[in-house]
């Protein structure tokens, strides 16, 4: 790694205080997302997915029967199209597909399960529109990736089809916030911290829902049946454990699971990509994997 890429991203992270208040985390957000813009060769448009803002992605020789339906972070109360959007891109890049970026509703506005209800509308649309399952890889960072397998379980149980597999990047597991990381990793991670998460967790929570419910903490669901799983997490991250202890459970319940964990790395490390070069190297990997599971031999 070039040296200072990382501590670059630090400082950029720790230019500005800390914001507070749902309004300024969201400008905040979008704001140290786009710091890189978008590549010029990729086509972006927006569209009405059921109900639901989306924004599809594609870059020349991307193949566009082939979608990653992409949900963002940010704890389920921040995070937007636009703040994801280089990532979202440039992993469309690398997995030589194209992009379906979601606009979710957000908590505390709309808490569970009005994430998870525009996640099904989101899939459903998807599918309505021609594309096979098994042409369809589901991610998503952070809150994404609780979401995306949130959403694993509710089409399992509905008995619907799975797509090709998923990929989860920094996932939040665990609502509970059980992880020792949390306390371990609290002095090198710049972004996530024990108390931001339990706000975060009781914004997203309804009256009367228990963190440690697998619908919202699926670090506890029966993972049996699921398809394969990439996890990338960073050494320098709060929630290092959420994606271990993640892999541990996939794996005992027999998902084909890999797990990466990358040295220095903080959360979500990849939305950096373009000035980070071991946010290019992960999303390389993520597009590897995306494209050996694709039902294609072709990509």
């Amino acid at each position: 790694m070039p040296e200072g890429e990382i501590e670059s991203i630090r400082a950029l992270l720790g230019a500005k205080p800390r914001p507070v208040g749902w309004r300024e985390r969201r400008r905040r957000i979008d704001e140290v997302g786009a710091v890189w813009p978008v590549s010029p060769d990729v086509r972006l448009q927006s569209v009405d997915v059921g109900g639901v803002p989306g924004e599809w992605s594609l870059v020349p020789g991307s193949e566009p029967s082939r979608v990653l339906l992409y949900f963002h972070g940010g704890g389920y109360c921040s995070g937007s199209i636009v703040s994801h959007r280089r990532l979202v891109t440039e992993a469309g890049r690398a997995g030589r597909l194209r992009t379906l970026a979601i606009e979710y509703r957000l908590a505390p506005e709309h808490p569970y399960p009005a994430a998870l209800e525009d996640a099904l509308v989101a899939w459903r649309w998807l599918r309505s529109q021609g594309i096979a399952a098994g042409h369809i890889v589901v991610g998503g960072d952070s809150a994404g990736g609780n979401l995306t397998l949130v959403l694993l379980d509710a089409l399992r149980e509905a008995g619907e089809a799975l797509p090709a597999c998923a990929w989860l990047l920094s996932p939040w597991t665990d609502l509970t916030m059980s992880g020792s990381t949390l306390a371990t990793k609290d002095a090198v991670d710049p972004l996530i911290h024990k108390a931001y998460l339990e706000e975060l967790a009781k914004a997203y929570l309804p009256v009367g829902m228990d963190a440690s419910d697998w619908r919202v903490s699926p670090l506890r669901a029966d993972l049996r049946g699921f398809p394969p799983v990439l996890v990338q997490v960073g050494s320098d991250e709060t929630l290092l454990a959420d994606a271990t202890r993640f892999a541990e459970a996939a794996g005992a319940a027999d998902v084909p699971v890999t797990l990466q964990v990358w040295p220095h790395m903080i959360h979500a490390w990849p939305m950096w990509n373009a000035g980070l070069e071991p946010g290019r190297r992960a999303l390389a990997d993520a597009g590897m994997f995306m494209r050996r599971h694709l039902q294609d031999d072709s990509l």
